[in-house]
């Protein structure tokens, strides 16, 4: 048999590869380690090992090199990784919604969405939600904006919250629904956090804790900053992860530019301050992204409980 051959790969998968494969897999690049592996899945190492002999023998690479502390992924487990991972979630989710039913909810929405849409819209509505449709079950996952178009357009979720995507797939829609600016965000204990209208040219003299390269932040950042023509003293520090991104500046004089949305939560919980920017930076709104035709009752009444937390741009 050619096993270089994807269709035939792919065939021996689909015949021979079960889910406990995938499990221990995956369990293995979180870990490394095959006994603290069948640990966590409460099986025997010997399965274990033999679970992991099957599954290399199917793909016929090895998977993981070992060594004296566990194990190391290869070249074509990181191949196999994402796959995986994805099975194992699409089970889950339907697990969900099987439950679901079983309880005779009223139907289960599933919603992708940014950072910026869930810690400034979602975190809002969801409890009363939760409240006035204690039988709608709705799953949420966080990703980037690319990924919620994709996740709505291969309609693996039924409504994601984002900015319009730059490129729309035909049979989608987006409703512009909450308006956003650019803001500048500082720790309680910054000069600045409880000064009124701060110009420009004083802010390029503080140092700044950079949005990351390729962001639309950082764009907005280095665009205001090149027409000061200015060059504002940085921290090392450049992180896409919101908690490290908080932390600094709750410990140390930085300002950071970002989404008001993203920062609505800490600010209103009294963890981070807004300086008053003049003049502000605005920013494309929040929106959602769905499929008309797939729209369910359940996901409508979704989308008509976030409509209450909304402000339309003008």
């Amino acid at each position: 048999m050619d096993t270089r051959s994807a269709s035939v790969l792919l065939s021996r998968l689909a015949a021979r590869a079960r889910l406990r494969h995938l499990q221990l897999f995956v369990k293995l690049t979180e870990l490394g380690n095959l006994k603290r592996s069948a640990e966590a899945l409460h099986i025997s190492q010997p399965a274990a090992t033999q679970l992991l002999a099957d599954l290399e023998r199917l793909v016929e690479m090895p998977l993981f090199d070992r060594h004296a502390r566990g194990v190391r992924i290869t070249v074509a487990g990181q191949a196999l990784a994402p796959a995986a991972r994805r099975v194992l979630d699409a089970m889950a989710d339907a697990s969900e919604s099987l439950n679901a039913i079983q309880r005779k909810a009223e139907g289960v929405v599933r919603i992708a969405g940014i950072t910026g849409a869930i810690s400034g819209w979602l975190a809002r509505a969801l409890p009363s939600l939760s409240q006035v449709r204690p039988t709608i079950q709705v799953q949420v996952q966080e990703c980037d904006a690319d990924r919620c178009t994709e996740l709505v357009a291969r309609r693996e979720v039924d409504l994601a919250l984002c900015r319009e995507p730059v490129s729309l797939p035909s049979d989608c829609a987006f409703h512009p629904r909450l308006a956003d600016d650019f803001v500048v965000a500082c720790g309680l204990t910054h000069p600045l956090a409880s000064r009124k209208r701060v110009a420009w040219s004083i802010l390029a003299r503080e140092r700044w804790l950079l949005p990351p390269v390729q962001s639309a932040a950082r764009r907005a950042f280095d665009e205001r900053m090149a027409a000061l023509g200015a060059e504002p003293p940085t921290s090392p520090v450049v992180t896409r992860v919101s908690a490290l991104t908080w932390a600094m500046l709750q410990g140390g004089r930085l300002l950071t530019l970002v989404p008001q949305s993203v920062v609505r939560q800490l600010c209103e919980a009294g963890q981070l301050a807004i300086v008053d920017a003049q003049p502000p930076l605005t920013f494309s709104p929040l929106g959602l992204l769905v499929r008309p035709a797939d729209v369910s009752e359940a996901t409508q009444r979704v989308i008509d409980h976030l409509d209450r937390f909304a402000r339309t741009p003008s």
